[in-house]
């Protein structure tokens, strides 16, 4: 009895205790996760950063712009991790992190705020004037850049850029500061190929565009010329000096590595370097501006010690490292300040700092610090391949370089003669070995292909490049005053030319780039995420980011591609089959977004569909008004339908619904579709018209439709829906009798 009793008492106490021990799990769990995190004192505030990027990651994610309040969330957030600083150290780390998300999130929002909406542009050709900003060379012709643009004498300013394609034959040959009068036609930037697809028009929002155009008539210089930027002006001096001693793809290619501008370079070229895996070189980044600034560091210390009194009464370093400073940003600027360039000569600046005080000028926090001054500068910049590949493959090169420091050094104090040599040459192999591997996830999600001999090729250019293209274009520029410049460029065109022989030669090579499917966007974030996890932690608890970098890989098995895209004018409509891909293509269609939906899918190229006759691969059939398609077995079938055969001069008849009603469940055509049957759903010209472009999803449990208006929702880079004709007219009718 008093075993029952006790037992009877001790029931309840032994049950709180066990709730209690629930509730008291996350502090159990707390208390190794705080030594992990004492361990990794060091590394936490790498963490910021990559904290920022979220936040802006966060912006850019939403379907409607959130409200201004947010402007004010990072200040208590930040300031409470100030308090918290000195008692707490760990609890003002997780408030500086949530400080550092709302940070992003603001920041990106006031970028967006202090911008002017996107222009409405007519629709047929006008007369263009606006001063030129920019001139960038095609293949064949030019193309300007103009600001204060204008629609007409008596039209307001623009306040937006517009980007206009002069004719090849055009003898006008304009400068930076030109006041320009020709007549184009102009178009708003081009809606995303298919939803989730790159947005153009965000790109061009961010950039200050308003819209792009051909010109159809003969550019007119008018008065004088404006002041413009120097750096401009400078550039485009350059290329004309280089075109001049180098013709043709070799001479665009110099261009590009001295003044960033690719527009030149040939078809071939450009796929050739890209194919090898030597695009990067194209893009003037960390390469281009640690030679640009080590050759100015090499020459200022060799001049001063020519001069004994200056060499022995001053030190050489402290005055050639500001001297290369200046150096680089001066070369950042005539390359218009790319993000890469951004990015590299932040750090750049870093070092030199570390330099002069007598710090460790590379490091994981010189990377940090660039990346947080980059994302508040140009937060857009993000969400581009151009960012997220340069930090890529400078963390991964940075974070291998501290993992086998140690190894290497004690290899390098062995005494044989032979090492040396060895260690730079897999030091070089290395690099292009790392560097590929962090940007190969980038490279799939954007483009859709994989370069597999990238390091074959970068081991005989990137040494080319850097012991003789680069230090010749140097010596160039530094000659062009003097109109001395080919005795320089003579050897830059050798070292250019060599560089496009291995380009060419590499991507010659079977299965030199593969076409794959592009990583999701929540692929990318994964393996992005694990990519840092085992780069900026330095316990054993790091090696977690391999698996979830493997799952962000894997991320392309895990999505179905839509079975249907139609592109924002219809005069593209793609299905896709187990075959491969049926596509549809009118007259004026865009070959852009062709080959960007052939990269979503996966695949090379794409089938025409035939004018009448089966279809391959058993999917359907084919006659002059209309095409019959089961691209599945669990699939319901899907009609095209297609305008019927006038002569020229003569308009089709509108496309009626009501002679197809309960043949399918989908309908889709090029052309507006009169009438609508019950229980399907049609997508045709208007649709696309209203809402942009359409991606279809079809199976057993029915059809879902997306459209790129649902997809990017209300955002400031986002057009309207536009207004029918009849209603502007309306609109305009009433405001006259007002």
């Amino acid at each position: 009895m008093q075993a029952l009793a006790a037992l009877r008492v001790s029931w309840p106490w032994a049950g709180m205790r066990a709730f209690l021990s629930i509730l008291l799990v996350p502090f159990h769990w707390a208390v190794p996760l705080r030594a992990l995190l004492a361990a990794e004192w060091q590394r936490l505030p790498l963490w910021l950063p990559v904290a920022m990027g979220g936040g802006v990651l966060a912006y850019f994610g939403l379907r409607e712009e959130p409200d201004p309040v947010w402007l004010w969330l990072p200040w208590p957030l930040l300031g409470l991790a100030a308090l918290l600083a000195r008692r707490w150290p760990l609890a003002a780390w997780a408030a500086a992190m949530a400080g550092a998300v709302a940070l992003g999130f603001a920041v990106s929002l006031w970028h967006t705020a202090r911008l002017p909406p996107p222009l409405d542009l007519p629709a047929k050709a006008v007369f263009v004037e606006g001063i030129v900003e920019d001139v960038d060379a095609l293949p064949e012709g030019v193309r300007v850049t103009l600001t204060e643009a204008r629609l007409g004498p008596d039209e307001p300013v623009l306040p937006r850029k517009l980007r206009i394609r002069l004719r090849a034959r055009d003898t006008l040959q304009p400068m930076p500061g030109d006041r320009l009068k020709v007549r184009a036609l102009v178009r708003e930037p081009a809606m995303p190929a298919y939803p989730g697809a790159w947005d153009f028009q965000r790109t061009a929002f961010f950039q200050g565009l308003g819209g792009s155009g051909f010109a159809i008539g003969p550019a007119e210089r008018l008065g004088e010329p404006e002041p413009a930027s120097a750096f401009a002006q400078l550039r485009r001096i350059i290329e004309e000096r280089i075109s001049a001693n180098i013709p043709g793809g070799a001479g665009a290619v110099a261009s590009a590595l001295l003044t960033g501008s690719q527009t030149a370079i040939p078809a071939t070229d450009m796929a050739a370097m890209r194919d090898s895996g030597l695009a990067h070189l194209l893009s003037v980044s960390g390469l281009h501006i640690a030679i640009a600034m080590g050759l100015g560091f090499g020459v200022i210390r060799f001049l001063i010690a020519l001069v004994p009194w200056l060499a022995l009464r001053c030190d050489s370093k402290a005055v050639a490292t500001p001297g290369a400073l200046l150096l680089g940003l001066g070369y950042v600027l005539l390359t218009g300040a790319q993000v890469p360039m951004v990015r590299s000569f932040a750090m750049a600046a870093l070092v030199t700092l570390g330099v002069l005080i007598g710090r460790r000028a590379l490091s994981l926090r010189t990377l940090a610090v660039a990346a947080a001054i980059v994302m508040a500068i140009q937060p857009d910049a993000l969400t581009g391949p151009s960012f997220q590949m340069s930090f890529a493959a400078v963390l991964v090169l940075i974070a291998g370089a501290e993992w086998s420091g140690p190894a290497m050094a004690r290899w390098r104090a062995q005494p044989e003669w032979w090492r040396r040599p060895a260690i730079i040459l897999i030091g070089l192999t290395l690099t292009s070995l790392l560097a590929g591997l962090a940007t190969t996830p980038y490279g799939l999600h954007h483009f859709g292909r994989l370069q597999l001999y990238g390091i074959a090729a970068n081991a005989v250019a990137v040494p080319l490049t850097s012991v003789l293209v680069m230090p010749a274009g140097m010596a160039a520029l530094a000659l062009m005053p003097f109109g001395l410049e080919s005795w320089a460029l003579i050897p830059m065109r050798w070292g250019v030319d060599a560089t496009l022989l291995v380009a060419h030669a590499v991507a010659s090579w079977p299965g030199a780039a593969l076409t794959a499917a592009p990583i999701p966007p929540w692929g990318l974030a994964v393996t992005t995420l694990g990519m840092l996890w085992l780069c900026l932690w330095r316990q054993r608890w790091r090696l977690a980011g391999i698996p979830l970098m493997a799952l962000g890989l894997s991320g392309a098995a895990w999505v179905t591609p839509p079975d249907v895209l139609v592109s924002s004018d219809a005069r593209l409509i793609a299905f896709r089959t187990d075959d491969g891909i049926l596509l549809q293509r009118s007259s004026g269609a865009s070959s852009l977004v062709r080959e960007s939906w052939l990269r979503s899918w996966g695949e090379e190229g794409a089938t025409p569909l035939p004018a009448s006759g089966e279809l391959p691969g058993g999917v359907g059939s084919c006659t002059p008004t209309a095409c019959t398609l089961t691209l599945a077995a669990d699939a319901s079938p899907i009609l095209l339908l297609r305008p019927e055969k006038v002569r020229r001069g003569e308009r089709a008849p509108p496309i009626q619904a009501q002679p197809f009603c309960g043949q399918a469940q989908l309908m889709v055509s090029a052309e507006p579709i009169r009438g609508r049957c019950r229980g399907s759903v049609a997508v045709d010209r208007f649709s696309v018209w209203r809402n942009g472009p359409h991606a279809i999803w079809l199976g057993a449990d029915g059809i879902r439709v997306m459209s790129d208006r649902e997809w990017r929702g209300v955002r400031p880079w986002v057009p309207p829906p536009p207004v029918p004709a009849w209603q502007r007219e309306a609109a305009a009718r009433s405001a006259g009798d007002q």
